[in-house]
């Protein structure tokens, strides 16, 4: 390990802190941890590499921020209570890498601050600029969001708004959004883009509603992908269908000044980086979770319902509109491998 290696991992420990929970963090070959009796530990890892997940431009501070909030958000998808994480961190050998370093940890660390998340070890190393982060939280035993826990009757939610992310891309002129959206985001209005951008940039994970969610509704999952291709998830794994009506998807402000008609329809159903929580619950449990969220400053609302497969077929994830009649999406949702 070089002495520039010992620099980045000081300025990282000291800027860390320690606490009770960890017996041993940043420094040794391992991290020691001591997780309270009676609950299970759930583990996430995202990745984020430059040019895929995050342009040239970008700042430090939103990779920082970006780079936990996925991992948080996994978190808050299975009813998890954040505790822990560590960080693997290849960096350009570059002339301000202590620069980038610090505006790094000043959105990550903050981030994590706000969710009492202990940053207790990882690596850094020389390389094309990426992110690997892992994630550690609590939840009671029993009370995880599964996606394989689908029933059919069940209502189909989401929290907060959908396709926000995937517009700040199309008016970045980012390929594949920009083929469905981006002729018709012109003239959007300067502060409505710049939501659209924060929304992308500085995603919110929703840990506080996915606590509050915690053996109450029945599947989860994150909306990263593209709520089509994520839901789609859930129905495969829990061998059921699902009908969406497209009209009551939620929309923010900017992204209805921004968009309107199919293009919306598109980049709410198909686009990703949203990380809003989709997830089904009992309908009689509809007034619980409505008063729970509210409880937790947290919207979400009902977009459709889970139905049985039939048997023999494929997993089918349908679209209807207000008329009843079916919409077909161009795409389901981002490709890692396509």
């Amino acid at each position: 390990m070089s002495a520039a290696e010992f620099d980045l991992i000081a300025r990282i420990r000291a800027r860390a802190g320690t606490r009770g929970d960890v017996a041993l963090g940043i420094g040794d070959d391992a991290a020691l941890l001591q997780p309270p009796p009676g609950r299970q530990l759930v583990v996430a890892t995202d990745t984020l590499n430059r040019g895929v997940h995050f342009g040239e431009a970008a700042a430090a501070a939103d990779i920082g921020w970006k780079s936990l909030a996925v991992n948080l958000s996994d978190l808050a998808a299975m009813g998890a209570e954040p505790a822990w994480c560590t960080l693997s961190l290849s960096l350009p050998g570059q002339a301000d890498q202590r620069d980038f370093l610090d505006g790094f940890l000043d959105g990550f660390l903050g981030l994590a601050a706000q969710h009492r998340v202990a940053l207790v070890g990882g690596d850094t190393t020389r390389g094309p600029l990426s992110v690997c982060v892992t994630v550690l939280g609590l939840i009671e035993p029993g009370a995880a969001l599964r996606r394989d826990a689908a029933q059919a009757g069940d209502e189909i939610w989401v929290t907060g708004t959908l396709g926000d992310a995937a517009a700040a891309l199309a008016l970045d002129g980012i390929a594949p959004y920009r083929e469905q959206a981006v002729r018709r985001c012109a003239g959007d209005p300067a502060t409505d883009a710049a939501r659209l951008h924060e929304r992308l940039a500085r995603p919110t994970p929703r840990v506080a509603a996915g606590r509050a969610l915690a053996g109450l509704a029945r599947a989860g999952i994150d909306v990263s992908d593209g709520l089509l291709a994520d839901l789609g998830h859930v129905c495969a794994a829990s061998g059921v269908d699902a009908r969406i009506d497209a009209d009551a998807l939620p929309v923010s402000r900017a992204l209805a000044a921004a968009c309107i008609g199919d293009a919306r329809r598109t980049l709410q159903l198909s686009g990703g980086d949203d990380y809003e929580l989709c997830f089904t619950a009992s309908p009689g449990r509809h007034a619980a979770i409505e008063q729970t969220l509210s409880r937790v400053d947290s919207a979400a609302r009902v977009i459709g319902r889970i139905e049985a497969r039939p048997v023999g077929a494929e997993c089918a994830v349908r679209v209807h509109t207000s008329d009843g009649s079916t919409w077909i999406p161009s795409r389901k949702g981002y490709q890692h491998f396509g």
